[in-house]
């Protein structure tokens, strides 16, 4: 079989690599920068303290409009936004919605039409232009954003994306720094799903022995230093494990994909406005019991770095490892105490089945009635008897 990887173009990681920014905006013969970040960073200080010495040599613009789990809307407003002020690079700061409107605003702005045009289930047109040049800086690790070529944007009732090489950063750059001041809950979330991400790679049908590797790396040094990370924000060893691992995590799922979680979690995001991570979260137990029987050895050898125990596992077991990571961190386990009502169920169902394009990667074809039946176990718990 024949595989083909992608990766963004330059990566800087480790702690200080922030620092590498300056010298390569000096090399880009740019003038006038756009910042596309979040309120809450800049209230904290953390633009400021990482950004503002951009301004003794560029003109810097700081965009803050961005919305967790961003709508089309919101990214119509800021591509506009980009259009109109001519700017020659975007830098994208925060999450995992900062830097897929980063992305959005640095592509889009560049070709005809709004977003719209270009989204995945209903879009009419294909990107012609590059844009301009894109640096990702997360200041999470969760998304993997930094890394793919996705924009995840909330639609009524779904989610939709846009996809394309030219969405791929020119500059990664992932410094645990910026992640230390993260609180304990987003922590978790955003590392539950970077989580995720490694493992739907893993198990992907699309996985190839190169995305094996990266994912399974990035399980290990995600469970071995996400409970750390939450419960003491500054230890800056666990900070720079979860990072790297959830760097890993991105490439992994950029190039194999992501499946049935996800399916499953666009619409919790969208309908019920739950934070990506912990729609995430709230499903990964249930979704890996249901595919459990048709990927069982894979299944075992990720339990068994999450257990540091060699065994072979019923699904029932592997799913009560999976809910044993969420709750130990914290996380709500169920969809009831989300305040997510049983009647909705099926509406759920109903948009999660349109997310064909990561349901074809799961290992066990997940039909209508089999997501209602996740849902419904999600909703009920493993202390239901599960």
């Amino acid at each position: 079989m024949i595989s083909t990887l992608r990766f963004p173009m330059r990566s800087h990681i480790g702690l200080g690599s922030i620092k590498k920014l300056l010298p390569e905006l000096r090399n880009w013969n740019v003038g006038k920068i756009l910042i596309v970040t979040d309120r809450t960073l800049v209230k904290i200080g953390l633009v400021d303290q990482y950004m503002s010495h951009l301004n003794e040599e560029f003109a810097v613009n700081v965009y803050t409009e961005v919305e967790p789990e961003p709508s089309l809307n919101c990214a119509e407003k800021l591509v506009e936004y980009t259009r109109q002020g001519e700017f020659d690079c975007v830098i994208g700061l925060g999450g995992g919605s900062a830097l897929d409107l980063a992305k959005l605003a640095a592509v889009i702005s560049q070709n005809e039409g709004t977003v719209v045009d270009y989204l995945n289930l209903t879009g009419t047109k294909s990107l012609v232009h590059k844009g301009i040049p894109k640096i990702l800086i997360p200041t999470t690790s969760g998304t993997g954003s930094e890394v793919t070529d996705i924009a995840v944007l909330s639609l009524k009732g779904t989610k939709d994306v846009v996809t394309h090489d030219f969405l791929l950063a020119n500059l990664a750059i992932v410094d645990p720094q910026l992640t230390i001041s993260v609180p304990s809950r987003i922590t978790a979330a955003t590392g539950i799903d970077a989580l995720t991400h490694a493992v739907e790679a893993y198990l992907s049908v699309n996985a190839n022995e190169a995305t094996d590797s990266l994912a399974l790396k990035a399980v290990g040094l995600i469970s071995n230093s996400l409970k750390i990370a939450v419960e003491n924000g500054e230890d800056t060893e666990a900070r720079t494990a979860m990072s790297y691992g959830s760097y890993l995590a991105g490439l992994a799922f950029f190039n194999a994909g992501v499946a049935g979680v996800h399916a499953l979690a666009y619409p919790l995001g969208s309908q019920f406005k739950l934070p990506h991570g912990e729609s995430n979260a709230v499903l990964l137990p249930y979704v890996m019991n249901y595919i459990a029987p048709s990927c069982s050895k894979k299944m075992n050898i990720v339990c068994n770095i999450l257990t540091k125990q060699e065994a072979e596992r019923t699904p029932e077991e592997c799913l009560r490892i999976f809910y044993k990571l969420v709750e130990d961190v914290g996380l709500p386990s169920t969809l009831k105490e989300y305040g997510i009502p049983e009647s909705k169920l099926g509406m759920l169902t109903e948009d999660a089945v349109k997310q064909t394009r990561l349901l074809a990667r799961s290992p066990r074809t997940l039909e209508k009635q089999d997501i209602f039946q996740i849902y419904l176990q999600a909703f009920k718990g493993v202390k239901a008897g599960i």
